[in-house]
């Protein structure tokens, strides 16, 4: 059964109950492939890039001192303040918006992980992008799908219209790149171990094979560190956070560190040398038939991740990306391919308090363990005389919460209500919302810098995946408690520092423009749709085209 039938079936049985909101057309129909002619002006080659944790904030940081790619891009479309509107602010919903044009409502990735109670082989905890239904007793490990997602990318929607369309995708997580290449990718390769693999039940092509041989040449004799900029010099000093001293790196390889090499510059590097080998390989951009190459580069999310968002490595890691995206782009100018490109990232960032303490921003702050769903599970379970363990469960210290399966309805409610009241007295709680509260939200239709809590709450929320509550913290609290070597910084709240992203459009000859206002993530698909002329049904999207020409004329087919 396919995932269009498939969540077709599951929405009719939610529609009849009354718990299933609204969801686009293609989500619900499984479309015949039909024939349409593709627009003598249509580029031939569609790159996606998301540059995992690029948020808008940064952007503007650095935007003065690229040279690369990145200044390439800012002589195109360029909207600094694009939004991943919805709260769960993390890389899996992040990408599932960028080529379904779907908020996470929608496509069903509602975060990165969560707990579904009627899982009956390990954890209760299931990650966004696996096959639950293919887990084995006693393993650790989980089998790579996008089974998850409910609606199809672009790359599966051009596919349908004409199979010979090629639909790619590569990146340093497998999320990345399952959740930008569909249910229908001809080739999928993410960063796992030592190199590049692949879905279960497919074997590396050659291209991966030969640049996980150059990756393995590299690991086996490390690589040196890398310059500092001398304008980041300011950056260049150590702040400690817990037992990590970050904020001095240069990135230097030893011989065999495979963990040193995914979390820098070489990740993004080798990705994107990937990326160029699949473009050969593929013929991609070729012949009279659009095809699309999904990117995500993940390694300023690991470096964010590690070091924080103000330090000389994030310093180096943004310089490395520029030059690389630059080489990216002139390998594909060297090949006469006809390309469009649309870069923007999954999620924003936010640096370490730590730091932030000597910034000028004194009321940041590290989440206390009186939010954890431990101590929550602990004075409630005693209130109602049940069994504390698990009684209230998440994956953190923020987002979806869920109350124990066994747990009578009735008292669930009074459970819910109660958690609500002790998390909202928590001078680090900004708001907790009820699944009902969230449910009764229409989705918002007005511009997402004016979203209210609940509004972005409810383009996260669906029922099939989301909690019984939610919760969100204050602004500049970081949901980790103890931070630790490789992890010190964070991201996945609904304040605007994770929520606010570049989306920066690109095509040789194009127009170009600055338009400082709001937009979506959401739009991005339906904008490249019309830009390769693929028609789709009313409704298919939650974003709305944009018109990327900056003349008079106007890439979704209406005039101006």
């Amino acid at each position: 059964m396919s995932c269009v039938k498939n969540f077709a079936r599951k929405a009719a049985l939610l529609l009849a109950a009354g718990a299933l909101p609204v969801v686009p057309a293609m989500a619900q129909e499984a479309a015949q492939p039909v024939s349409q002619t593709v627009p003598a002006n249509a580029p031939r080659l569609v790159v996606a890039i998301a540059i995992d944790q690029l948020s808008s904030d940064i952007f503007a940081q650095y935007r003065q001192r690229f040279t690369g790619g990145f200044a390439r891009l800012t002589s195109g479309a360029v909207f600094p303040a694009g939004y991943q509107s919805h709260a769960a602010t993390e890389t899996c919903p992040g990408h599932s918006t960028i080529l379904t044009g779907n908020r996470p409502a929608h496509t069903g990735i509602i975060a990165n992980s969560w707990i579904d109670q009627s899982v009956s082989v390990g954890p209760k905890l299931v990650y966004c992008a696996e096959d639950v239904a293919k887990r084995t007793a006693g393993s650790r490990d989980y089998v790579a799908s996008v089974k998850n997602l409910l609606v199809p990318t672009l790359g599966d929607l051009l596919k349908r219209v004409n199979p010979a369309a090629r639909n790619i995708a590569v990146s340093g997580k497998d999320r990345g790149a399952l959740m930008m290449g569909g249910h229908d990718i001809d080739q999928v390769y993410w960063w796992k171990g030592k190199g590049f693999t692949t879905l279960e039940g497919r074997t590396l092509g050659a291209t991966a094979v030969a640049q996980n041989a150059a990756i393995t040449a590299t690991l086996a004799k490390g690589a040196p560190a890398f310059a500092l900029p001398a304008w980041c010099a300011r950056n260049d000093r150590a702040i400690q956070a817990g037992t990590a001293t970050v904020g001095t790196g240069r990135f230097a390889l030893k011989a065999g560190a495979t963990d040193a090499f995914r979390v820098s510059p070489r990740l993004d590097r080798a990705t994107l040398d990937l990326a160029v080998k699949l473009v050969d390989e593929e013929k991609l951009g070729k012949d009279a038939v659009p095809d699309v190459l999904s990117v995500s580069l993940s390694a300023t999310d690991y470096v964010g991740h590690a070091t924080g968002t103000e330090g000389a490595e994030m310093c180096i890691q943004l310089t490395q990306l520029d030059l690389a995206l630059g080489d990216f782009f002139a390998s594909l100018d060297q090949r006469g391919i006809d390309y469009a490109v649309v870069l923007t990232a999954d999620h924003g960032g936010f640096d370490l308090p730590e730091r932030l303490h000597e910034q000028a921003l004194e009321v940041s702050a590290r989440v206390t363990n009186d939010v954890s769903p431990e101590a929550l599970s602990a004075t409630l379970g005693k209130r109602y005389g049940l069994e504390p363990k698990d009684l209230i469960l998440s994956d953190g210290a923020s987002g979806d919460y869920w109350v124990r399966a066994d747990v009578a309805p009735g008292l669930k409610g009074k459970i819910v209500d109660d958690a609500k009241a002790m998390l909202e007295s928590n001078s680090q709680v900004e708001v907790v919302l009820t699944a009902a509260e969230i449910a009764a939200t229409p989705m918002p239709t007005h511009s997402p810098e004016v979203w209210t809590m609940a509004e972005r709450a409810r383009a996260s929320y669906n029922p099939l995946h989301s909690g019984d509550f939610v919760v969100f913290l204050k602004r500049g609290v970081v949901p980790i408690p103890t931070p630790r070597a490789g992890y010190v910084a964070t991201h996945g709240s609904p304040w605007d520092y994770d929520r606010r992203v570049p989306i920066l459009f690109w095509r040789k000859g194009m127009t170009g423009f600055e338009q400082p206002s709001a937009i979506e993530t959401v739009d991005i698909a339906p904008s490249l749709a019309a830009l390769v002329g693929l028609k789709v049904p009313e409704g298919s999207f939650d974003g709305r085209c944009l018109d990327l020409d900056g003349g008079a004329g106007n890439t979704c087919g209406a005039a101006k």
